[in-house]
C-alpha cells in the first residue's frame, strides 16, 4: 500500500487544468519508456472537467494518441449513446477531438449490447477484455495501468463502489455488476478494489465543499467498507488532487497550505 500524497489547488478550475497537465506528462513519459501508455478514466463533474481541460491544453499534442489505451473505472448500465454514460461524456469532452485508435478505446458494455440487460454477463465480458490485455507478469488479470483516475463521492464512494455495498467487498473478481446503487441509475458496472490497486498510480479527484467530509474520512484511516476511497491506492503512487474547499476538513499536517 502506498501512502497517499495530497495536492491542494486554489479552486476547481485550477485543479482541472493542473491535473490535465500532470496527466499529459505522465502519458508522454510512459510512452517514451514503453512505447505505449494506458489510463483509466472517471466520470462525474471532476473527471469530465479534467477531460475538458485536457482537450483545451496546447500540450495535448505531445501525446501519441494512437498509442494510448483508454479504459473506464465504472459505467452506468444504460443503452449505448445515453448522455448519462461516462463514455458518452468522455467522447464529447475529449475523445472525439483527438486521434485515438478506436481499437484501443475500451468502453464498458451498454445495456443494449451483446450481453443485453444481464449486468453480470456484461461485467464478466469486461473482465475478460482486461485479462486479454494483461501480460502474464501483470497482477490478477488486469493491465498495470499507468494512471487510474477516480472521482470521490460525498459518501466517499469511488467508481461504483458504495459504502457497505456488496461490490466494495468483492475480492475475487476484477469487475462486478452493481445492483441497487444509492444514486441513479441503480444498475452499474465497476472495477473492484483489487483491480484498482493493480494500477501503477491511482489519482483521486475531489473538488467542492460537499466532498470535504468524504475526503477527511478517507484520509483519516477509515476502513474501505465504510469509505471505499480509503481502499483505493496505486502500486507506486496514490495521489489526492483537491481544491481548497474539498480539503477544508483535513488536518493541516496532511498538506502544506502555502504551497497549494
Amino acid at each position: 500500500m502506498t501512502a497517499p500524497q495530497v495536492v491542494v489547488h486554489r479552486d476547481k478550475e485550477l485543479m482541472a487544468k493542473a491535473a490535465a497537465a500532470r496527466l499529459i506528462t505522465k502519458i508522454v513519459d510512459a510512452q517514451a519508456a514503453r512505447g505505449s501508455a494506458s489510463v483509466v478514466l472517471t466520470g462525474g463533474r471532476n473527471g469530465n472537467a479534467l477531460l475538458a481541460a485536457l482537450a483545451d491544453a496546447p500540450a495535448r499534442d505531445a501525446i501519441d494518441w494512437p498509442r494510448l489505451d483508454i479504459w473506464w473505472g465504472d459505467e452506468r448500465f444504460l443503452p449505448e449513446g445515453d448522455p448519462e454514460r461516462n463514455v458518452t461524456q468522455a467522447r464529447e469532452a475529449l475523445l472525439d477531438n483527438v486521434p485515438v485508435n478506436p481499437a484501443r478505446v475500451h468502453p464498458m458494455p451498454a445495456s443494449d449490447g451483446p450481453e443485453g440487460s444481464d449486468v453480470e454477463a456484461a461485467a464478466a465480458s469486461y473482465a475478460a477484455e482486461l485479462a486479454a490485455a494483461a501480460s502474464p507478469e501483470e497482477r490478477g488479470g488486469v493491465p498495470a495501468f499507468d494512471v487510474l483516475m477516480l472521482g470521490v463521492g460525498p459518501d466517499a464512494h469511488v467508481a461504483s463502489l458504495f459504502p457497505g455495498h456488496p461490490g466494495v467487498r468483492e475480492t475475487d473478481s476484477t469487475v462486478v455488476g452493481i445492483h441497487g446503487a444509492p444514486k441513479p441509475p441503480p444498475t452499474r458496472i465497476s472495477l473492484t478494489l483489487p483491480a484498482i490497486r493493480a494500477a501503477r498510480e491511482v489519482w483521486l479527484l475531489a473538488a467542492g465543499d460537499d466532498k470535504a467530509g468524504a475526503v477527511a474520512i478517507a484520509l483519516s484511516g477509515a476502513g474501505e467498507i465504510q469509505a471505499p476511497a480509503a481502499g483505493a491506492y496505486g502500486r507506486s503512487r496514490t495521489l489526492w488532487l483537491l481544491d481548497r474547499a474539498a480539503a477544508a476538513k483535513l488536518p493541516p499536517q496532511l498538506y502544506p497550505p502555502a504551497s497549494a
